[in-house]
């Protein structure tokens, strides 16, 4: 049983805690590790039972980023790919969610929450993943219409998503302001998966091209050349999510870690016993705490209606890298047994990797951290 007492800090209002206590209860019933399953059929199934048990209405419509948070946090304690199937309808369906057009809410947001269509969310292309101001994909405009061509890559539920949120230059600008957002159904002439991408921890994940995909006007999300700062708006919420789902994978491991510990016989005590182990034990639990503390205080932040581009930064970036220590401690505390496929550390330790690098890799959060203390530092004197 996890430490729950993070739920009393004064981040979180009664509601919150609540709905960690209700959506634990759930997942414990339903949701299990699908480690080896078909990956895809899983997924539509894992969207499909969060739809219908109500979990994503929470991914749409007025953000509540704390509830967010704690659901990823709570699902990916169980189960990396349901943490997955929620954050992805939420990623995917967010832009609409801020910047759609009241037809476009209507015509996707109640399918997305009843888990009736997936979601995804196209940002990054070969040459062009954090350094979005490189980004060659065009969106063309042609009377209604715009026509797109080029390649988005490293696209999650790219394959099996029903509509994507496509980002393309449209060129009312250089760089970042030339950039649009539209959405594109996965069934519209010339938009085609050109690759499925298999990654260590099994994702769907694909490499989509463009040719000629004509789109109407009416799919843009906000206004000509406001693309990037749909991205930021989107990637704001959902880049303090990716802590959170950090934490769920450094508290499970913790909690495997700290049971085997007090169990494991060895030279006539306990692994516990030890005074190493203490000191592991010691730098795990500290290690989430502190990073659970960035996390939340992001999320809050947001709640507050307050630019959280720094702190999401320090919270993604402090998430992943402590949950890599905490879960690679794990496993060395477990031993053998912690390198055999299928282990939940060993699972756990394969999920937590992908988290340093997607949605900005640590490198990335460092440059933005240091970017909006620069920005924020006030002009020198003259000496």
């Amino acid at each position: 049983m996890s430490d729950k007492t993070y739920l009393d800090w004064p981040f979180f209002e009664p509601k919150h805690a609540q709905l960690e206590r209700e959506l634990d209860a759930w997942a414990a019933r339903h949701i299990h590790d699908v480690h080896g399953a078909d990956v895809d059929a899983a997924c539509r199934a894992l969207v499909r039972q969060l739809g219908q048990a109500g979990w994503l209405k929470h991914a749409i419509g007025e953000i509540d980023t704390r509830a967010i948070c704690l659901i990823r946090e709570t699902l990916a304690r169980h189960a990396g790919l349901a943490d997955f199937s929620f954050a992805m309808q939420g990623l995917g369906s967010c832009a609409i969610s801020l910047f759609g057009s009241a037809a476009n809410k209507d015509a996707y947001l109640p399918r997305v929450e009843r888990g009736e269509a997936i979601a995804a969310f196209a940002l990054s292309e070969p040459q062009a993943g954090s350094d979005v101001a490189a980004m060659a994909c065009a969106a063309v405009a042609d009377g209604d219409d715009y026509v797109l061509n080029g390649e988005k890559t490293w696209i999650s539920n790219g394959g099996i998503a029903d509509f994507y949120v496509v980002f393309a230059r449209t060129g009312e600008a250089p760089g970042a302001r030339g950039i649009s957002a539209f959405i594109v159904d996965a069934a519209t002439p010339g938009c085609e998966v050109a690759e499925r991408i298999h990654l260590i921890a099994p994702h769907p994940l694909a490499r989509l091209r463009f040719d000629h995909c004509r789109i109407p006007a009416s799919a843009r999300l906000g206004a000509p050349g406001q693309g990037f700062k749909v991205a930021m708006a989107t990637l704001d919420v959902f880049r303090t999510s990716v802590a959170a789902a950090a934490l769920g994978f450094a508290r499970r491991a913790f909690d495997a870690a700290l049971a085997h510990a007090t169990q494991r016989k060895m030279f006539g005590q306990t692994l516990a016993d030890f005074q190493l182990t203490q000191a592991k034990l010691a730098q795990m639990a500290t290690g989430i705490d502190a990073a659970a503390l960035l996390t939340y205080r992001a999320a809050w932040q947001r709640d507050q209606g307050r630019k959280v581009t720094k702190e999401a930064a320090m919270a993604k970036m402090t998430a992943t890298e402590t949950a890599q220590q905490v879960i690679d401690a794990a496993v060395q505390l477990f031993g053998g047994l912690g390198v055999v496929s299928g282990h939940p550390v060993e699972c756990l330790y394969r999920e937590i990797r992908a988290l340093r690098i997607y949605e900005g890799a640590t490198e990335v959060q460092q440059l933005i951290i240091a970017r909006e203390l620069l920005r924020e530092a006030p002009a020198s004197e003259p000496s």
